[in-house]
C-alpha cells in the first residue's frame, strides 16, 4: 500500500534447539553459511523496512553468526519461558512507527524472500479492508510462518500469556485472519531434528 508504514521482521533466535539433541540448529551450516545468517540475508532481501533479531540461548555465538548485516539484535533474557516471551522481545523492539510485525522462524531454511514479499503484500492489500488484520501462510490447507500481525495488536501481543506463541490470538480474533495461499511447503520446513537436517541438500536449499 504507497505510503503505507514498514513492516518490522522480527526473527526468533532464541530457542534452545531441545529437539536436535544438544546441538544449536542454528549455528548448522546450510548453504555454506550458519542457518541463521540464512535466515537473516533471506528477510533482508524482502520488502520489509527492518529486521530484527531475538537472541537468547548461546546469545553471543548466534550474534556473531549474524555477523555485520544491518539487523538489531536484542537478547531475550526469558527465552527459556518459551516463544511468547521473544515474540514480545521483538515486538518492544522494533521501530515506533511500524505498521505491522512479521513473525519468522530462525529455521526455515527453504523460505524465500518473494514468498515473504507474497505475505506482505497479501497484508497490505488486507489492512485496506481491515487494519487490525492478521496474515497466515497456508499450504495445502496446514498453516505455517511467517505470520504477519497488523500493529493494531501490539498490545494484545505484549500482553499474551500464553507461552508457546501466538495460536492463542490467532483464535481470539478469527475474524481478523486472512490465509494467502503458499506456492510450496517452504512455509512448514523447520529444521527441529537431525532427521530434518540430514534431508537438506548438501548445498543447501
Amino acid at each position: 500500500m504507497e505510503g503505507s508504514p514498514k513492516v518490522t521482521a522480527v526473527l526468533l533466535a532464541a530457542g534452545t534447539s531441545t529437539r536436535m539433541g544438544g546441538v544449536n540448529k542454528l549455528l548448522l551450516p546450510v548453504g555454506g553459511m550458519p542457518l541463521v545468517r540464512r535466515s537473516v540475508e533471506t528477510l533482508l532481501r524482502a520488502s520489509v523496512g527492518e529486521v530484527v533479531v531475538v537472541l537468547g540461548h548461546e546469545a553471543e555465538r548466534v550474534r556473531a553468526a549474524v555477523g555485520a548485516l544491518p539487523v538489531r539484535c536484542v537478547v531475550n533474557a526469558a527465552y527459556a519461558s518459551g516463544m511468547t516471551s521473544s515474540i514480545q522481545a521483538g515486538v518492544r523492539a522494533a521501530a515506533p512507527g511500524a505498521g505491522g510485525f512479521l513473525i519468522a522462524l530462525g529455521d526455515l531454511p527453504w523460505l524465500e524472500a518473494g514468498e515473504v514479499d507474497l505475505l506482505i503484500a497479501a497484508f497490505e492489500a488486507a489492512q485496506r479492508g481491515d487494519p487490525a488484520c492478521i496474515v497466515v501462510p497456508v499450504h495445502r490447507g496446514q498453516r505455517g510462518h511467517p505470520l504477519v500481525f497488523s500493529a493494531v495488536h501490539r498490545a494484545a501481543l505484549l500482553a499474551h500469556t500464553a507461552p508457546e506463541g501466538c495460536r492463542g490470538l490467532l483464535r481470539a480474533h478469527r475474524e481478523r485472519v486472512v490465509e494467502v495461499d503458499m506456492p510450496s511447503d517452504h512455509i512448514l520446513r523447520d529444521v527441529d531434528t537431525p532427521a530434518a537436517y540430514a534431508s537438506l541438500p548438501k548445498k543447501g536449499p
